[in-house]
């Protein structure tokens, strides 16, 4: 253990950041799985019910990914990524 003031400091302050990214990134994942069954949903029956509900669990999913990449927990190219291959999906499974 650290003895000194700055050190304990920043000891706490790295276990914060840790929470709060563990906490993100487990929302993110969450949500990235509850959009892609409400994508699966959406393919075998499309409708403009099961459409709506996907096209708003993706809207959720972007909303905490954008938050977690300005918090910084993600670089932004890792965000993009995430919310291209929602998107992709979505696209696949509403076109089929």
């Amino acid at each position: 253990m650290a003895n000194i003031k700055s050190a304990l400091k920043r000891i706490q302050i790295a276990e914060r950041n840790r929470l709060r990214n563990k906490s993100y990134k487990s929302a993110v994942k969450t949500l990235t799985k509850k959009s892609f069954q409400a994508i699966e949903a959406c393919a075998a029956e499309t409708s403009d019910a099961t459409k709506a509900e996907a096209q708003k669990c993706i809207s959720e999913t972007y909303s905490k990914i954008d938050k977690a990449v300005k918090r910084g927990v993600y670089h932004r190219n890792t965000g993009a990524r995430k919310k291209a291959r929602l998107a992709k999906e979505f696209k696949q499974a509403v076109t089929a």
